[in-house]
């Protein structure tokens, strides 16, 4: 049913706790495809060895890349892109099954309800400690307890795992490799949505998902993504989120479209002067690429179908 891509970077033991938790908890049965970035720690060898159908660069080309090249080697329409230290909860491809079939446009990006032990002041994630590595993990306590915490669906809000349609993914880009090698690139995409014509930023309550965090984000030098941000779109992320994502909080669903569908954004006082401020001392977005990856490498993919 859904095209399931999980980019990882030697996390092996989380890896094999995500796919089992997809395999286990879903009732629909789903193509899983993975990116291997590096895979020294094994992650290589298991992948073959259990069949998976898998990507591989020899060092860790980032998020961007990783999650463009596996929409490119999805077979369905929709794909569904997971981290690789998230562990599915039971019903979760049925509520996001639901939520496709109540839209009336493929033009929508739909998010899990995440689970974490520590979520700060983050109101759609649900704060639960079920463990912090594979090897205290709860899962039987996950399982009794994922549910009792009753969640609505909610709009104007983003996470992975990030759900959407192959078309449109191809069509606003996918992630841009001016954010690699990932920080700040979920909102980035949100604005091309946003550009695009969506309206439908939508976070399904039924849908849950538990999140170790930051288990690969906190080995990565932070290329700080904002400021590519603002120099792209002369306006920061904190103004697009107060300004137009939170717009859509309190609008029914059928009303969404209809009453911000000429809500174009624009660029703000204090974005234009940090971008021309940027511009005039900075060299982004070349510098925070070459900063994590000095050397890109080219023509390393390499394919197991």
């Amino acid at each position: 049913m859904f095209s399931i891509i999980i980019p990882t970077w030697n996390n092996l033991e989380f890896l094999k706790l995500c796919i089992e938790s997809l395999r286990k908890h879903s009732k629909f049965e789903h193509e899983i495809i993975v990116h291997v970035n590096d895979g020294s720690d094994g992650t290589l060898n298991w992948a073959k060895s259990e069949g998976i159908k898998f990507s591989h660069t020899p060092k860790n080309v980032g998020v961007c890349l990783s999650v463009n090249h596996l929409v490119t080697l999805a077979s369905n329409e929709w794909v569904l892109y997971v981290n690789d230290d998230m562990v599915a909860c039971p019903g979760w491809d049925t509520a996001f099954e639901q939520a496709i079939e109540t839209t009336e446009t493929d033009l929508a990006l739909f998010f899990s309800t995440l689970i974490q032990p520590h979520i700060g002041k983050n109101s759609h994630m649900i704060e639960h400690d079920f463990g912090s590595t594979p090897q205290d993990f709860k899962m039987d306590e996950l399982r009794s307890k994922y549910h009792l915490e009753q969640r609505s669906d909610s709009e104007g809000a983003a996470s992975q795992p990030t759900l959407f349609h192959r078309k449109w993914w191809q069509i606003v880009g996918g992630y841009s490799m001016e954010f690699s090698p990932g920080m700040s690139s979920d909102d980035d995409l949100l604005m091309k949505f946003w550009v695009a014509g969506c309206r439908h930023f939508r976070v399904i309550g039924a849908c849950r998902f538990y999140h170790f965090s930051c288990v690969s984000t906190g080995r990565i030098h932070n290329t700080k993504g904002g400021r590519a941000f603002v120099m792209k779109w002369g306006i920061t992320q904190g103004d697009f989120y107060q300004r137009y994502m939170s717009k859509l909080m309190n609008t029914p669903n059928h009303l969404l479209v209809e009453r911000h569908s000429k809500l174009f954004p624009r660029a703000t006082l204090l974005g234009k002067f940090r971008r021309a401020g940027y511009g005039l001392f900075c060299d982004y977005p070349l510098q925070g690429i070459e900063e994590w990856d000095p050397v890109p490498g080219q023509g390393l993919w390499q394919h197991n179908d």
